[in-house]
């Protein structure tokens, strides 16, 4: 356990806030790697037991969907018995469900391991975790260090992809199992080691601050209760229900469709599967630059101008890519523009959430609109797959999509941020 006086020393050098963001980001690291698993795996698993592609999309949805529905009564649970005990728990599942994978041979062997139990260990990788490590250690750059943790998302996708692809191509799926497993056991010491539950927690203030100040209280007994809470004030603003709408559609437009069915696209396409991972391992490699910008952005700029741009740029590259030739080039300009845009819009949403709702409640709540930002994720896997199934091709996925990423840019300007709603009390 990290001692406050270790914790002081090596704030004399930087402050600990940096170096609890430096945990927090591998942890989120690996969950991320396991989350971008199934993309490599629907061929295999295709080859290896005839399973439909829309059978795969199906068991892949449900844990998209679970790492959504979660994670409002895991942020609340975090705010009840602490973020580190939080953490280590949803990673403990995530490692049983990869490892148990090994042996599935059947369908609901698959629903099972990749489909509830790593949907429910992922949630410790969700957008709320990483907003309460935001609020909670940073007064200044508070928006950078959103923008880090959401650059995870991007990073763990270039380091884990290639890999992934290789071990599928040496050992067959099984070795995806084997891979992420052993990633989820390496960072839990991390975080029982180096990871306190607060600033106050090591007797500093969060970083630009001058006082110390405890982690807000919760205002219930039990997970559910605070997640419900939030939820009932957020409600009864219309911005919650724009933010919630214009997020389902960055997860259509992300985790849905790209994360689950773009290497596929490639392999029909003429393309081998390796060099299709390395595609998303390129859009990671830019998507880890334009996540860290867009969180130095929404320090300085308004974060709902920002989702404008991100959403309608994000929108034209999709509706553009299924019909340019799919030669270096073009994957090239795509895997660039797109990668740059891709996580962007996870630190402008927490951005305008903050400033919307308040810095006390925005994690809970901004875990509300992920819920959301993941049941559009969850169609578009299974819809991707189904369009593919039936109609031959990805060709209406990616149109759809990226027409309705130029709706959310619409809707994006029609958030009003006005401070904190009446019923929340001050922090």
């Amino acid at each position: 356990m990290l001692g406050p006086q270790l914790a002081k020393a090596c704030s004399r050098r930087v402050h600990y806030a940096w170096v609890t963001l430096i945990v927090v980001f591998c942890a989120m690291l690996a969950g991320v790697g396991v989350r971008a698993a199934p993309g490599v795996m629907i061929t295999p698993l295709e080859k290896a037991f005839g399973w439909d592609v829309s059978t795969i999309s199906g068991a892949i949805s449900v844990n998209i969907i679970l790492l959504g529905a979660t994670g409002p009564f895991l942020t609340g649970l975090m705010q009840i018995v602490g973020l580190k005990r939080t953490m280590v728990g949803c990673f403990l599942i995530l490692m049983t469900g990869t490892g148990l994978s090994y042996f599935m041979d059947s369908p609901w062997q698959l629903f099972i391991t990749w489909g509830l139990m790593v949907g429910l260990g992922s949630g410790a990788g969700a957008v709320g975790f990483a907003g309460a490590v935001a609020n909670r250690w940073f007064i200044r750059r508070a928006g950078l260090a959103m923008g880090l943790l959401t650059s995870a998302n991007a990073a763990g996708q270039l380091i884990f992809l290639p890999v992934l692809a290789y071990m599928v191509e040496r050992w067959g799926w099984q070795g995806v199992s084997i891979g992420v497993t052993a990633a989820i056991a390496a960072v839990i010491p991390l975080i029982l080691l180096l990871l306190p539950e607060s600033p106050a927690a090591i007797g500093l203030p969060a970083y630009g601050g001058t006082t110390v100040v405890p982690p807000p209280r919760s205002e219930g007994s039990n997970p559910f209760s605070v997640a419900f809470t939030c939820l009932a004030r957020a409600s009864k603003s219309m911005d919650f229900w724009l933010l919630c709408i214009t997020f389902a559609i960055c997860g259509v437009s992300t985790n849905g469709l790209i994360n689950t069915h773009l290497i596929a696209y490639c392999g029909d396409m003429g393309i081998p599967q390796l060099q299709g991972a390395w595609i998303l391992a390129v859009i990671g490699v830019f998507s880890l630059i334009g996540s860290t910008a867009s969180g130095w952005l929404c320090d300085r700029y308004s974060p709902r101008v920002l989702l404008f741009w991100y959403y309608s740029l994000r929108g034209l590259s999709l509706v553009l890519f299924p019909f340019s030739s799919f030669d270096g080039v073009s994957l090239a300009v795509f895997s660039v523009f797109y990668g740059l845009d891709w996580v962007a819009t996870g630190p402008a949403t927490f951005a305008l959430t903050n400033e919307v709702f308040g810095r006390r409640d925005a994690p809970v709540i901004v875990s509300w609109i992920f819920a959301a930002h993941q049941i559009g994720g969850a169609l578009a896997a299974f819809g991707g797959g189904a369009i593919r199934s039936v109609s031959g091709s990805y060709l209406m996925a990616f149109v759809a999509s990226g027409v309705a990423c130029l709706l959310a840019s619409i809707l994006v300007m029609r958030i009003t941020p006005r401070g904190r709603l009446a019923a929340a009390p001050a922090e």
